[in-house]
């Protein structure tokens, strides 16, 4: 899929433009065209022109671009913008927290043009003193360049691979006599990062397979080219690594490929025990090599006595015990989810209108959703007034009166000001069915004063929930400093709850945060943050950390029925009195 490159094209035509000081309205149009391109779940390289036009921020200019790329690598506008600014300009701007105006202002004083020239200014203090830097910047910028090399030398984000995997395996479908197949490896655990592709299949000719693998037109560079098993190394940075089985061993393989390496050696000591052995071909007893099993992953759990592990658990954690006890939970399913709880709409800065998003709700299955438009503090996104906000509600009450089988719950998406005050005063607040508080500001104060702030905000009756509690983008900007030991023994003594943040970027809270907040009774919401309706297609992310961190549907709000929900976040409100 090349929505991810087009969308990366369009972030940096609008940085260019901004570095070149052009018009703030072009600017903002590349992009939340990138960001909408970004969040269409769709090959864009299979839709018609009238498809294109049907994406929120794209029109005749910017479709015609997208074709040109599909068409041709490469968008023409986009490599003169790149002639017009010093060379390694752009790569400054891939720094986390490095914007293009402060990355024109180093290059004017400093002259830098590369990261590398950057990092050695700012470990000499030539950075402080250039107005509007001081050393704490210096400091962050560093901090910035130490981020970006982990990650060029470490692990990339799910949401970035999961489609190139998909993708790769879309095509072998196409060019190759495949059987089965599947991706295996941390992605198939979804593991928030990854740091290569592992792909499992079957095939009565593996050879040609191996040679349509090799052929891909992402490949820039193979490793190994055999038989059954073949790796290379493609244009995003990423290993991909192919394994062709005999049906016989298909399920035996893909255990042994989805790991973890710590499950995986658990399993295989209970094997030993038992007089068996495990690999990729299946799983045999030890003393005459007879093959009890393999076909199917469930044959392996089946002849160890347990029941079935699904992928997301399987890293160590206590997943085995659990099962030899009979206490897997009941991991919750997309089936269980019946709303959003956090949707944006064109009353700030969504992409569509109350009617579009309700239709695109129901289509995915859902029962209501929460509109939570951002409050006045985030002008930037055109948040609401309390006036605009009173507006919406009548709007919303007179959408639900023709709704049938569905409900618009109304919210805000209220900013925590960084003295831990609300955008909003009670007397708005009361009027709501949602309250969403999150942060947009003040990432640097100290984890005390952010730990201060959110805890703030729990204690207001009013707050239903506490948006990306972290403020984390994976790959892109760390977690602010803040307390959350503290943080979840205050949503469990106030009954607020916490988010997890199914942008592919966020994830926010954790896996491993999400696991603590179910053990002390915290309720979660899994919540697309939508701003264009193929973000709803975002959700399995959401639910994907919800299993790693062993979430029932129980923990879940918006796995309740309506009438449940609406009692539920009644009870903060009457528990305050």
């Amino acid at each position: 899929m090349k929505n991810q490159e087009i969308a990366r094209i369009f972030s940096e035509m609008a940085e260019i433009l901004e570095i070149k000081g052009d018009n703030p309205f072009k600017i903002r149009a590349y992009r939340r065209a990138a960001l909408n391109v970004e969040g269409v779940t769709r090959n864009i390289e299979e839709l018609t022109r009238e498809e294109l036009l049907e994406i929120p921020g794209v029109g005749e200019e910017l479709a015609a671009k997208i074709e040109e790329y599909v068409r041709t690598g490469r968008v023409q506008a986009h490599e003169k913008l790149k002639g017009e600014i010093p060379a390694g300009m752009l790569s400054l701007l891939a720094i986390p927290g490095l914007g293009p105006k402060t990355a024109k202002l180093l290059n004017e004083r400093l002259g830098v043009e590369s990261i590398e020239a950057l990092e050695q200014a700012a470990a000499e203090h030539r950075l402080a003193g250039i107005p509007g830097i001081q050393r704490k910047t210096e400091e962050n910028i560093l901090r910035g360049i130490a981020a970006l090399k982990r990650g060029r030398q470490d692990r990339q984000p799910l949401g970035k691979v999961l489609p190139i995997a998909r993708d790769l395996v879309e095509q072998l479908e196409k060019r190759a006599r495949v059987g089965r197949i599947e991706i295996a490896g941390s992605i198939r655990r979804w593991k928030e990062t990854v740091k290569d592709i592992d792909i499992v299949a079957t095939s009565a000719d593996p050879e040609s397979v191996m040679a349509a693998f090799v052929s891909l037109p992402q490949v820039e560079q193979v490793v190994m080219h055999g038989t059954t098993r073949s790796s290379v190394v493609i244009r995003d940075g990423l290993q991909v690594d192919l394994r062709v089985v005999e049906p016989a061993s298909f399920g035996a393989a893909l255990a042994y490929l989805t790991g973890s390496k710590g499950h995986n050696v658990r399993l295989r000591d209970m094997a030993v025990r038992m007089g068996l052995k495990i690999n990729e071909y299946g799983i045999f007893r030890e003393k005459d090599d007879t093959r009890l099993g393999g076909e199917e992953e469930e044959d392996v759990y089946r002849l160890l006595g347990l029941p079935f592990v699904p992928p997301e658990l399987r890293e160590d954690l206590g997943e085995v015990e659990a099962a030899l006890a009979g206490r897997l939970p009941r991991l919750i399913t997309a089936a269980d989810i019946r709303g959003d709880l956090h949707v944006h709409s064109r009353w700030s800065d969504g992409a569509h209108t109350l009617a579009e998003i309700v239709e695109a709700a129901r289509g995915r299955g859902l029962a209501y959703v929460a509109l939570t438009d951002h409050s006045k503090g985030l002008g930037v996104a055109h948040g609401l007034t309390v006036e605009r906000l009173m507006e919406q509600k009548k709007e919303i009450t007179e959408l639900n009166r023709k709704l049938k089988g569905f409900r618009i719950l109304h919210g805000t998406e209220m900013d925590i000001r960084g003295d831990g005050s609300l955008d909003f005063p009670d007397e708005a607040l009361r009027e709501l069915d949602v309250v969403v508080a999150s942060i947009h500001s003040g990432f640097r104060q100290s984890k005390e004063q952010m730990t201060a702030r959110i805890t703030a905000a729990m204690r207001n009756p009013y707050v239903s929930i506490i948006a990306h509690p972290t403020g984390r983008l994976i790959g892109e900007r760390d977690a602010y400093e803040v307390d959350l030991d503290e943080v979840l023994r205050v949503a469990r003594e106030t009954g607020t709850a916490l988010e997890i943040n199914a942008y592919p970027l966020r994830l926010d809270l954790s896996d491993t945060w999400a696991r603590r907040a179910r053990e002390l009774g915290v309720a979660l919401a899994i919540n697309t943050d939508m701003h264009t309706v193929s973000q709803f297609d975002t959700l399995p992310y959401g639910i994907s950390i919800a299993r790693r961190g062993w979430l029932e549907k129980g923990d879940v709000l918006n796995a309740l029925k309506l009438p449940e929900l609406v009692k539920r976040l009644g009870m903060k409100r009457k528990r305050a009195g």
